[in-house]
C-alpha cells in the first residue's frame, strides 16, 4: 500500500484547467525516492517503510549515514522520513525506487512540511487579536494584549493567548487537490499553497491510500 513520498517544494506557478479557468499551483519535486528499510509489526512493533530523498554531497555525510544508505545501494540522503502503513507492506522491498509515474489517478493530496519560522511576535499577528483604537489617548498601547487574568483564580490560565515564537512548527495541510502530475520530471501540481518555503521538504501523500 503505497501511502506517500518525499519531495522539495520549487515555488509556485499558474495552471489552466481544461474548461480554461486559471488556478495557482505549487510545484512540488516529488521523488525520486528510495527505499531505504522496512519496518515490520514483528521486529518494530509497526509497519512502515522508510524513505530518502536529496543526496547529501559526499564530504557532508558521517559513516553512519552512508552506511544507512549503502545497504541498498544508495547514497546518503539529507531528508528521510517513515511512511506509516495499517497493513504490513505487500510489493515493497529496500532498495525500491519510489516516484510518482503511478499517481495519475490521485485527485486529492496532503502535505506535512515545516511551516516558515517568524520568530518572537505579538498577540495580533499570532493570535489575531484586534487591538485597541489608534486615537488620541491610546498613545502607544493599540496592539498590547491587555488584561491576561482576573482575581479568579489569581494567575494566567495555562493556554492563554500570549506573545510568544510563531511558525518552524511540522504542519499538515489537508484537502489539496492535485491539478497535475508530469511523471517524466518527477514534479506534482498541487491547487493552492502548502506549508514550508521554496526549496523546503515536504511529505506528499494521498487522501486515499492506493495500491502500487
Amino acid at each position: 500500500m503505497w501511502r506517500g513520498i518525499l519531495g522539495k517544494k520549487i515555488g509556485m506557478t499558474q495552471f489552466f484547467t481544461e474548461d480554461g479557468r486559471r488556478v495557482g499551483v505549487t510545484v512540488v519535486q516529488a521523488g525520486p525516492c528510495p527505499i531505504l528499510q522496512l519496518k515490520t509489526r514483528e521486529a518494530d512493533g509497526y509497519d512502515a517503510y522508510q524513505l530518502g530523498f536529496d543526496d547529501r554531497k559526499e564530504n557532508r555525510a558521517n559513516k553512519p549515514q552512508k552506511g544507512h544508505a549503502g545497504k541498498v545501494g544508495a547514497k546518503a540522503k539529507r531528508f528521510i522520513r517513515e511512511i506509516r502503513l495499517r497493513e504490513p507492506a505487500s510489493g515493497l522491498e529496500p532498495g525500491k525506487i519510489m516516484t510518482v509515474e503511478n499517481w495519475a489517478d490521485v485527485s486529492e493530496v496532503q502535505v506535512s512540511a515545516r511551516s516558515k519560522g517568524k520568530g518572537f511576535q505579538g498577540v495580533i499577528k499570532r493570535h489575531g487579536f484586534h487591538g485597541l483604537r489608534a486615537t488620541h489617548g491610546v498613545k502607544t498601547h493599540h496592539r498590547i494584549p491587555g488584561s491576561s487574568g482576573s482575581l479568579t483564580p489569581a494567575r494566567v490560565v495555562k493556554g492563554h493567548p500570549n506573545p510568544g515564537h510563531m511558525g518552524c512548527d511540522w504542519v499538515t495541510q489537508k484537502g489539496l487537490k492535485l491539478a497535475k502530475v508530469i511523471p517524466e520530471k518527477n514534479l506534482l501540481l498541487i491547487q493552492g499553497s502548502v506549508p514550508g518555503p521554496a526549496g523546503g521538504y515536504v511529505v506528499v501523500r494521498p487522501a486515499q491510500p492506493f495500491v502500487s
